[in-house]
């Protein structure tokens, strides 16, 4: 026995990876339901070793629920997230929609955890950005040891992120331009096909992005609101993966040597730092994984208390449906939920 789980968007790029994840990490299901629009009632998707009929997200009955996983975008979770709550479900929301409402937590297991014990002011934890997930994971363990001040970040953010449109893209652009054949963008406002495209989200009137603001907002929201961020957001032709420049000021000396035990010791976190020609980790080395790799730790001789760091992850996983699963485990394992048949299942 164990509870009754809802995926919203299970036909989706994240959906699908919340299905394998709540699987590998052996999470308490007792029932499973797979939920998306009226277009793919009936579709089979796999969880396990069986397959699951999508049922229509319009006329599914909620209250039956104890977890509900959504990922089906944000004006979806604003017009349904309040009131699944409302019926008593927990919902583990991956879009943007909720991150900044002061009655909704912001979690990352590896970095706020206790904020779990707010869930119930809406029955709401949001997911954060799926680039902010795996920057804070790695900043956290350091800004315990040594006060962070200032961070740099440029992002490499896969196309994977923009959902499945974006991957088709890219695998299509690059069929037509090695075949002659059409190449005009649809899903990204460039051509992503052997290019990089220095712009996510859209355009705020101080001429960052939605994607870059959502970095910083969020970082500040999980983990300290005092540290100072800026971000540049880049979409590159890689299919899954997000991966970050991070230059980070501290309020004390930290040597690239103390840097790499503190993150060696911390949960969620790979060090493969080796100055050798293939000693870092690339996201083709990241995806499919749950990790949070760091490499090429050095020291930023531009200020006073500086290092520089390589940061990567398969953003469909931590930076998505594993940190959601994640957070269905710390509800679990915290007591901050019960099933409603009654019993409890400790997840190992």
């Amino acid at each position: 026995m164990g509870y009754v789980v809802a995926v919203v968007g299970a036909t989706g790029n994240v959906g699908q990876e919340m299905l394998n994840i709540l699987e590998e990490l052996n999470f308490p299901v007792d029932k499973l339901h797979a939920i998306a629009s009226r277009k793919s009632k009936g579709v089979e998707v796999s969880f396990g070793d069986r397959t699951v009929k999508c049922e229509v997200l319009e006329t599914f009955d909620f209250s039956t629920v104890d977890i509900v996983l959504m990922s089906a975008g944000g004006a979806i979770s604003k017009e349904w997230s309040e009131k699944i709550g409302k019926s008593g479900a927990v919902v583990i929301d991956n879009s943007s929609a909720f991150r900044m409402d002061p009655d909704v937590p912001l979690i990352v297991p590896e970095v706020n955890p206790d904020d779990v014990k707010l869930t119930s002011k809406k029955n709401i934890i949001a997911n954060p950005n799926c680039s902010t997930a795996q920057l804070v994971v790695a900043l956290k363990p350091l800004h315990d040891a040594a006060k962070i001040k200032r961070v740099v970040v440029s992002t490499y953010q896969s196309v994977s992120g923009a959902g499945k449109e974006g991957m088709d893209e890219l695998w299509n652009q690059t069929k037509a331009i090695y075949g002659l054949g059409d190449a005009t963008p649809k899903k990204f406002p460039k051509q992503i096909a052997f290019n990089v495209i220095p712009f996510i989200g859209s355009f705020n009137d101080d001429g960052y992005t939605d994607e870059e603001t959502k970095m910083w907002k969020e970082t500040h929201k999980m983990l300290d609101p005092a540290i100072k961020l800026t971000v540049t957001c880049v979409r590159v032709p890689v299919f899954v993966g997000h991966s970050e420049a991070v230059t980070v000021e501290f309020d004390r000396p930290i040597s690239p040597d103390e840097a790499r035990a503190i993150l060696r010791d911390a949960p969620g976190i790979q060090v493969i730092d080796k100055q050798e020609a293939d000693g870092y980790v690339t996201p083709i080395d990241a995806a499919g994984e749950f990790t949070v790799y760091v490499s090429r730790i050095r020291k930023d001789h531009t200020v006073e208390n500086g290092l520089s760091f390589w940061v990567v992850s398969d953003n469909l996983r931590k930076g998505a449906a594993l940190n959601a699963v994640q957070i269905a485990q710390l509800l679990d394992e915290s007591g901050t939920i019960q099933p409603k048949s009654g019993y409890r299942s400790i997840t190992v």
